[in-house]
This record gives C-alpha cells, sequence and structure tokens, in this order.
C-alpha cells in the first residue's frame, strides 16, 4: 500500500510540475477553429514541418490575406505586409524568414537605396553614432512639433561626405561578411510611424550608439555583437525592448 501512495504522489507531482510549463507556452489546442491571420501565421511558423492541420491552415490563411487585402483601404499600412506574408506562402510553408533571407533582404534594402542616393542629387544621407558605429539614412521626412529630440535629430542627420562615405563602406562590409566569426552585425530599423526617432542602443559598458530614422523610412547601423536595449520616442511614446544581436536583424517600429 505504502509502494502505490508513493508512485500516486510521484505521478501528482509530475503532473503539478508539468502544468505550468505547457501554460507557458502558446495553446493552438483550438487554431483549427481560428479565424485571426496573426494566431495561424504565429502557429505556420512554429509548427513541426509535418503538422497535418498545416494543409488546412496555410490555404485558410492565404485566403483570409487575399480578402484582407481586397477590401482594405488604400492607406491601410497593413496591406504591404500582407502582400509580403502572400508572397512567401506562395513558395514556402510559413513566413519564417531564415538569418540568410533576412540578410540578403537587409543588403538589397541598402543597395536599393545607395542607387537611389548615386541617382539622386540634392539628397543628404545621414546618420552619425556615438560608440564604435555608424549609419546611414535619408533626410526626407516631416519635422515633428514639440518634440524634445528634434535638434538631436537634425545633428544626427547632418554628416560629412567623408564621413558618409566611410560609413556607406563599413556597412556593405559588413553586408557581404558571411564570416559566422564576425564580431559585428548589422541592425536595420524600419519607422513605418508619421514621426522621425531616434533609436538609442545601449550595450554593456559605455557601448551606445544613436540612430536617426526619418518618418516613413528606414537606417542601418554596424554594431558590436552582444546584449541591448533599444529604446526610442515614438510619437510621445516610449519604446523599449531588449534584444541580442548576433546576426543581422530588423526592428519594425510604428506598425
Amino acid at each position: 500500500m505504502s509502494t502505490l501512495k508513493n508512485a500516486l504522489y510521484f505521478i501528482c507531482l509530475c503532473l503539478c510540475c508539468n502544468f505550468p510549463a505547457q501554460q507557458k507556452g502558446k495553446d493552438y489546442s483550438n487554431i483549427l477553429r481560428s479565424t485571426n491571420i496573426y494566431e495561424i501565421d504565429a502557429f505556420l511558423r512554429t509548427a513541426h514541418p509535418d503538422e497535418p492541420k498545416r494543409s488546412v491552415l496555410k490555404p485558410r490563411l492565404i485566403k483570409m490575406l487575399k480578402e484582407y487585402i481586397q477590401n482594405a483601404h488604400p492607406a491601410d499600412q497593413r496591406v504591404k505586409d500582407f502582400q509580403e506574408k502572400l508572397a512567401l506562402l506562395r513558395r514556402k510553408p510559413s513566413t519564417r524568414i531564415s538569418f540568410e533571407e533576412m540578410n540578403e533582404i537587409i543588403k538589397q534594402k541598402q543597395i536599393a537605396k545607395f542607387k537611389e542616393e548615386l541617382q539622386t542629387k540634392g539628397k543628404t544621407y545621414v546618420t552619425k553614432s556615438y560608440g564604435t558605429a555608424a549609419g546611414n539614412s535619408n533626410v526626407s521626412g516631416p519635422k515633428i512639433a514639440d518634440n524634445p529630440e528634434e535638434e538631436e535629430f537634425k545633428l544626427l542627420m547632418s554628416v560629412n561626405p567623408v564621413e558618409h562615405k566611410n560609413n556607406t563602406v563599413k556597412i556593405l562590409n559588413s553586408l557581404f561578411d558571411n564570416d559566422p566569426n564576425s564580431k559585428e552585425s548589422i541592425v536595420m530599423i524600419e519607422n513605418k510611424s508619421d514621426c522621425n526617432i531616434i533609436m538609442r542602443i545601449e550595450g554593456v559598458g559605455n557601448t551606445k550608439y544613436r540612430l536617426a530614422i526619418p518618418a516613413r523610412a528606414d537606417n542601418t547601423i554596424v554594431v558590436a555583437k552582444g546584449d541591448y536595449l533599444f529604446s526610442s520616442l515614438l510619437c510621445g511614446a516610449q519604446y523599449a525592448s531588449q534584444k541580442t544581436v548576433q546576426k543581422a536583424i530588423m526592428v519594425a517600429l510604428g506598425e
């Protein structure tokens, strides 16, 4: 009897320990009933490649994305994102992007920006940083009234041609550097808001960077690999997020 009690106690203990762990993960038990684009998308990103539910949920997600895009307002900011998801789903099991694909996306965005810079006169591309790295950006974008960072933003957006050229070379070198032992990595910030912003990237000790990103634009910076606190004042609202930079990453704000 004592052995039986001990066995029952052990089973109960295991169940109690396992329950909190299960609660930490996303519950997809009713995913087949879901009509939420983001929820289905998240499931497809993490589900096993042989998961049977994929055969039902992927076509459903494609249909939902098409319907949303078809009925969306012309100014709807989610349309572009949903179009990109739809394009990925047409050639892949999900919208999950690998490191190589992310690096290629950043690379193509920067190459396109540099080509535009060479073809367009009168534009100034810039970003100044403090710490050990710098980036570049397009100055076009609205001025923000009563923005406590406006003067700092203008200062960061002004750089001499030599410094800009050095920044450009550094970014291009990082884009085409496939060495896994590299001590630096690329960070791209997409500002989808109507406000000019400054992204502050703070690491250990005195490792700090500032990156100015105009409204409706993006900008890139090369940083030392490590753990960082990303913070910004986004149209008056405070943004803060901890991120580990060990490979090229893209951060979108104002969606």
